[in-house]
């Protein structure tokens, strides 16, 4: 017969097996992860140098092979101990930590699913830096000899995200992007497709009062951005989103800093570029010569306002003030049905994420 103590100490120790466990969604998570350095010179490679032509980046390095061997070797700018997400067709993410100037095998037969013959063929690979404001400096991918690379189609629709740490995702699980270099290159935008769908969600920052920025210089900078989306991308659709701030206590509830965010002053923003008298003979700005321009013709209207007002609330925002896992998909899932609406542009998804 069980007594209280019984039941003490029978929750102490599925308390002591627990605690040694993290759990997400119902799943073990991994802490330590495996170690895929190898030394090549042990291996027969085909090697492609990074800018062959096979591959690409779609948000994330991808590309097709046959075989069932894919190693990458990664050169020094790469940040040391950097964690990557990878994967083969749809199947889970698998994660590793990479070593500056190492080759690392990411794929082998032993590796789960590999020896699955479809649907997906050839096999693709993919992988992504998930760790914020690190990077990964890529110098070779090797196949098995004999095997090789194969160039993905491209994707019918694009969607570019111009946003700040907030839209990149980070302190989240894995975190998505990484940050900014310091002294970028003008982006030559003749080697890459336009983009049909321009997100932007930036400003938290220059809402800080700590940063000092007025509401002229915010409102000139972002109307400065779209005009330069448009410059470069005349047919892209522009989807600039409210702030989405943190939450204070106020009494016995809490309160959103949102309305602080200069809510009128974006929506009227975006009312302005969809005037007729904007739209008559659209001005764009050239970020590189800091000049502005008449683009000479009529426009149809480009700009959309998602309001991001009452998908938050207090528990989706962390202690670091940026939003849980959970306040992230929210928001990404209200801008998908925003998107889908709006473009009619419908989902294509088939299980993979």
């Amino acid at each position: 017969m069980w007594s209280l103590r019984n039941v003490a100490v029978f929750g102490l120790t599925l308390l002591s097996q627990a605690s040694a466990t993290i759990l997400q969604n119902g799943q073990v998570r991994p802490t330590n992860f495996p170690d895929t350095r190898i030394d090549p010179s042990a291996f027969s490679f085909k090697t492609y140098p990074a800018d062959a032509t096979e591959i690409s980046y779609k948000g994330r390095i991808k590309f097709a092979y046959t075989g069932k061997t894919v190693a990458i070797s990664f050169g020094n700018l790469t940040s040391d101990s950097v964690l990557v997400g990878y994967r083969i067709g749809g199947l889970d993410w698998m994660f590793t930590n990479i070593t500056a100037g190492a080759t690392h095998l990411l794929v082998s037969p032993e590796t789960p699913g590999s020896d699955l013959a479809g649907p997906i063929n050839p096999w693709t690979f993919e992988m992504r830096v998930t760790n914020w404001a690190f990077g990964i400096q890529l110098n070779a991918v090797h196949v098995a000899a004999g095997e090789k690379l194969i160039k993905l189609p491209d994707f019918g629709r694009r969607i570019e995200v111009i946003g700040d740490s907030l839209a990149s995702g980070m302190y989240t699980s894995y975190e998505g992007l990484s940050s900014w270099p310091k002294k970028p290159e003008p982006w030559d935008f003749s080697k890459r497709p336009a983009a049909d769908i321009v997100v932007i969600n930036i400003g938290t920052n220059d809402n800080n009062k700590a940063n000092n920025v007025s509401t002229t210089a915010y409102i000139d900078a972002l109307t400065k951005l779209i005009q330069g989306v448009h410059g470069k991308w005349p047919k892209a659709q522009v989807v600039v989103m409210s702030l989405w701030l943190g939450f204070y206590q106020s009494g016995n509830t809490y309160l959103p800093n949102a309305p602080e965010g200069w809510v009128n002053e974006i929506y009227q923003m975006v009312k302005w570029f969809n005037s007729d008298d904007y739209l008559r003979n659209p001005v764009i700005y050239d970020g590189v010569t800091k000049k502005t321009s008449r683009t000479g013709r009529k426009a149809k209207p480009f700009v959309h306002h998602f309001n991001t007002s009452g998908i938050l609330q207090h528990n989706d925002i962390g202690p670091q003030w940026h939003p849980t896992d959970v306040g992230a998909i929210k928001v990404a899932s209200h801008l998908q049905q925003f998107i889908r609406m709006k473009f009619d542009w419908e989902f294509y998804a088939t299980g993979p994420e």
